[in-house]
């Protein structure tokens, strides 16, 4: 009979068992949950509610079992129901009637509660940890590819010349609000729910400040009946989760068309690409079409948490055992691919000789002309039909806006000459776009040494 038997003169039938089990996945969480119950024991003691003699045997034993679960002699099954009851339970077996003492004033409301946020806590700090690697991979290629030119494209149509170090720079801010997100979201639920019990606290005189200083929390979660019902620690996590993957994703993308033979704009490492099964030729980008499709598995988990709790009353609910699998999954998943991530984008290069054939494409200049027209003192509305019209004659006679005579420009309007229009090359447009946060090789140099400020800073904490 399991441990809460005791208003039941029935066991479980063993279908249901089986499927109100949660050990086949909540075991991953053995050393938060005897982490747990070391402080919680430590705290009883310290309040006299059992002796100093009974908390080191408990203590001793707890130890004993996280061991032997280590080293693979503890095997968990449905019986044990869930890793609470597998280790109390065992705690029982080896040590006697002392070790029913262990559960006095919690519940496993409150205990499953602390084990989800350590073990959360933790995956927070090593997802934390990879994704600062990526950033320093970012900077590095950043500096590397400052003054590379290549298509900035909207609408996927060329639209400006740009540097490779500022696509560089461009992730990089989305993948340091990644990690200010999980920053965030750990101070959040940097808070301990331990003492909460089943909804309402306890009749015993316990200390939940002493529980939260031994497990590292920074303090005592407010209410026991919020603590036991709320999730919104996991949505946090999750969503930030999703929206790094996100991110990933997009760049994924880009890696898979820079890639194709269309662009050629890069060359990913042969590590990182499978052949295909029939067509001997093929070099297929399946790392980045892998880091694509991973995040639609990232974005279930969190629409699957949204809805386990959306109709769920105060306070605990079984639906809230589903919260781990999901939370397992996305954790696990976004880990893998950072890592995978960095490495691929660390020994993929580009290709400048082919993106160079590329920068005659498009009219890339097109904007910076109708800017510097502007600067000469014709309004930009102007200055932007006057462009248009230029790239129209461009057109029909099969050229580039720098190649149009004299006689042409001042066709198109009195105005304009080649004198008046100045170096518009691709590399003067690019040079020139000195602008706070624009493209030019010293604003992305400038860019990356404040990125690195920023990283070196998050490695001193």
């Amino acid at each position: 009979m399991a441990l809460w038997g005791g208003r039941f003169e029935k066991d479980m039938d063993q279908i249901v068992k089986a499927f109100n089990a949660s050990i086949g996945f909540d075991q991953r969480m053995y050393n938060e949950d005897i982490d747990g119950s070391i402080a919680h024991v430590t705290m009883l003691a310290a309040q006299g509610i059992v002796t100093e003699d009974e908390r080191d045997q408990i203590i001793a034993g707890l130890e004993s079992i996280r061991k032997r679960i280590a080293d693979g002699e503890i095997v968990f099954d449905v019986e044990d129901e869930d890793i609470h009851m597998g280790i109390e339970s065992r705690l029982i077996q080896d040590i006697g009637e002392v070790g029913k003492k262990l559960h006095t004033a919690r519940s496993r409301n409150d205990q499953c509660q602390v084990d989800g946020r350590l073990y959360l806590k933790k995956e927070i700090r090593q997802i934390m940890d990879e994704l600062m690697e990526l950033e320093d991979v970012i900077l590095r290629k950043a500096d590397q590819y400052a003054d590379e030119i290549t298509v900035g494209f909207t609408h996927i149509q060329h639209a400006q010349p740009i540097t490779i170090g500022f696509i560089f720079m461009a992730y990089f801010q989305m993948f340091r609000r990644d990690i200010e997100r999980l920053s965030d979201t750990l101070e959040r639920m940097d808070l301990n729910p331990l003492g909460a019990c089943a909804l309402a606290g306890t009749t015993f005189p316990t200390d939940r400040k002493l529980t939260s200083e031994l497990l590292g929390f920074r303090g005592p979660t407010e209410n026991a009946m919020d603590s036991v019902s709320d999730r919104d620690y996991a949505i946090e996590f999750l969503s930030d989760a999703s929206i790094s993957m996100m991110h990933i994703s997009r760049w994924a993308e880009e890696f898979a068309w820079w890639n194709s033979s269309e662009f050629s704009f890069i060359s990913i490492d042969d590590s990182f690409c499978t052949g295909s099964s029939i067509m001997p030729q093929k070099k297929n980008p399946d790392m980045a079409e892998l880091l694509r499709g991973k995040s639609g598995r990232v974005y279930g988990d969190l629409m699957q948490m949204l809805t386990v709790m959306k109709g769920t009353p105060l306070a605990y609910n079984k639906d809230f055992q589903e919260d781990k699998e999901g939370l397992f999954d996305a954790a696990d998943t976004w880990k893998a691919c950072v890592r995978i991530f960095t490495r691929m984008l660390d020994k993929t290069e580009f290709r400048v000789d082919r993106i160079r054939e590329h920068l005659d494409q498009g009219f890339l200049n097109a904007t910076d002309v109708a800017e510097h027209l502007a600067m000469e003192g014709i309004p930009f509305r102007e200055a932007h039909n006057i462009v248009g019209r230029m790239v129209k004659a461009c057109e029909e006679r099969g050229c580039q806006l720098e190649d149009l005579t004299d006689k042409e420009l001042t066709e198109i309007d009195p105005r304009v000459n080649k004198e008046s229009l100045g170096d518009i090359s691709i590399r003067a447009c690019v040079d020139a776009r000195r602008s706070y946060g624009g493209t030019a090789p010293s604003e992305v140099r400038r860019q990356v040494g404040e990125g690195r400020k920023w990283l070196d800073s998050l490695s001193e904490k």
